[in-house]
């Protein structure tokens, strides 16, 4: 029994969890991690993912995972994008050991650098950036060494250290480390370590006009804080060598990276470029739309921190590329939301419905259920009134067999309350429907009828005088195409924006759902999840579509 035991834990371990077992077993008693982001952009669900491993694996092995900013480029870099990275990270659950930042290590950084060049490894180099790229050769053809390679030890350190002082404008000089022009991998054709940027950064200020590259800060970063499994997505693997490479050459604590295949989601697209596209041209509503694929969005939108988990944990940890359906994120967060959510009444296409022989003026109050997932969720009160709001939908004229909502003759429970049977309909000149008129059993409330009888349709509703008027909006996936990439001759990806992804409509909502906190998803009950919008008020209220009750979305094109 122990060792079927053990057997099938270890078929439930992944790759990675497998090698810090194997690193444990070998007498490595620590596990460090960090999660290190660049602080030019919002963190998306691909992010989300790595955050999660990350974090998660420090957590299983009694390690502590960092924090740590990856700021070496003034440019782009902004402390909002710092301020949401952090407030992202929370969101989901977790909490970093260390708060660092490649900018921290800037001094060190720059030391190492100076010993590089001490050991003949590193030389300043005057080559604009087209020409390093033009010599860099290909594939197949080995590259051409600068004319400045060789330079003397002292005339790179004289050269780098007036870089350092700036002397010298952006572009006039680069230092890069002295490899091999003809290596197979083009990444270790003597690679830029720094460059000059003459810009205002974020934290250091002016201090340093050099900045270095992500393929040498990134590993010395590391080292520096002894993280033992730096974990990166696949698109890494081919700078894992030169990783390595820096680390020996310095003589420092070995790090070492290793790589997992990064979340691809159908109808999305997690090109931070082409994201930020999309908010510069006013797409969509910013970086929070809740149509984007951002933590901040998904948060907007009332996704849960627990279903973002669930879904990592769901899609796993491959060392292949993958796409995976943008419908096993919905099915998550209906998973998760169907537990936690509180139920309310809210109907999105109205159709008038008038009590005929109930009281004029009078209104009464039923118990509705809060959660029938939660037996600690409550209950609440809910106004009924001659004339209530029903869906459309709910009502059929002509209704085939096993209809069993509204017809005319037709009998329905409206949840909750009353039975009613539609005695008349009322149309207008153009033969649309306007009104129904129904009669109601009194001794029917609270789930009996006064003979006995039964009836299987339930629908929902809503006291027309009770009822908040609000804004929904409904989300679709932004995109037309699963891979929103994949287009025809003549077009750009833009081409595949969805043109149906919002959809504003005007809803009555019971009023309990005045007090729904903004970001927090409730059950509009035999409808969906929606949650308020951060663009709500008193005065309007705004609520998003979180989620469906189906997968209704995956119809788009098919």
């Amino acid at each position: 029994m122990a060792s079927e035991t053990n057997e099938t834990r270890e078929k439930s371990l992944n790759f990675l969890e497998e090698i810090i077992e194997e690193s444990i077993a070998r007498g490595e008693k620590r596990v460090q991690t960090r999660f290190p982001p660049e602080p030019n952009g919002y963190l998306h669900i691909g992010h989300a993912k790595s955050i999660c491993i990350n974090f998660g694996l420090a957590k299983k092995y009694g390690g502590r995972c960092n924090l740590r900013f990856d700021d070496t480029n003034p440019v782009k870099e902004d402390v909002e994008y710092v301020d949401s990275i952090k407030r992202d990270i929370q969101w989901l659950g977790f909490q970093w050991a260390e708060e660092h930042y490649a900018s921290d290590y800037f001094d060190q950084l720059y030391a190492w650098a100076v010993e590089l060049i001490r050991k003949g490894l590193a030389y300043v180099d005057d080559q604009t950036q087209e020409e390093i790229r033009e010599n860099r050769g290909t594939v197949s053809v080995p590259g051409t060494p600068s004319p400045w390679r060789d330079r003397s030890v002292e005339e790179n350190l004289n050269l780098f250290e007036r870089m350092k002082n700036g002397e010298f404008p952006d572009g006039a000089k680069v230092l890069r480390a002295k490899i091999d022009m003809a290596h197979p991998n083009m990444l270790f054709r003597d690679p830029i370590m720094y460059r000059i940027i003459h810009a205002e950064h974020h934290r250091t200020g002016d201090k340093w006009c050099i900045y270095p590259m992500y393929d040498y800060a990134h590993g010395q970063s590391d080292s520096i804080e002894r993280i033992t499994h730096s974990i990166c997505t696949l698109e890494f693997d081919v700078h894992r060598p030169l990783y390595d490479w820096f680390i020996r050459a310095l003589d420092i604590y070995p790090s070492h990276q290793y790589e997992f295949a990064r979340l691809n989601l159908t109808y999305t697209m997690m090109s931070k470029r082409k994201l930020l596209k999309l908010v510069q041209e006013g797409a969509v509503m910013g970086w929070d739309d809740p149509r984007m694929p951002t933590i901040c969005a998904l948060r907007r939108k009332g996704y849960t921190p627990a279903s973002v988990r669930n879904f990592a944990e769901m899609v796993g940890v491959a060392k292949r590329d993958n796409v995976i359906d943008l419908g096993k994120l919905e099915y998550c967060v209906r998973e998760d939301l169907n537990k936690v959510a509180q139920r309310r009444m809210a109907v999105l296409n109205p159709l008038k419905v008038t009590i005929t022989n109930y009281p004029d003026g009078q209104t009464e109050l039923f118990t509705a259920v809060n959660n029938p997932e939660d037996e600690t969720a409550g209950t609440r009160q809910v106004p009924f009134s001659k004339v209530i709001w029903i869906e459309r939908d709910d009502f059929m004229e002509n209704p085939p067999k096993k209809f069993f909502r509204l017809s005319p003759g037709g009998e329905v429970r409206l949840r909750y309350s009353y039975l009613i049977k539609c005695e008349e309909v009322v149309k207008d000149d153009a033969g649309n429907i306007t009104e129904l008129r129904c009669t109601y059993d009194p001794m029917s409330g609270g789930g009996s009828s006064s003979d006995g009888r039964r009836v299987k349709g339930v629908i929902h509703w809503v006291s027309a005088k009770d009822a908040v008027e609000a804004e929904i909006r409904l989300f679709n996936p932004l995109f037309t195409k699963e891979n929103p990439d994949d287009v025809d001759e003549g077009q750009t990806w833009e081409d595949n924006l969805n043109p149906e992804s919002m959809v504003r409509i005007t809803g009555y909502l019971e009023p309990s759902l005045r007090e729904v906190p903004v970001g927090e998803a409730v059950q509009f009950e035999r409808v969906g999840y929606f949650c308020p919008d951060t663009d709500s008020t008193p005065e309007h209220l705004v609520f998003n579509r979180t989620v469906t009750l189906k997968d209704s979305w995956a119809k788009i094109n098919r």
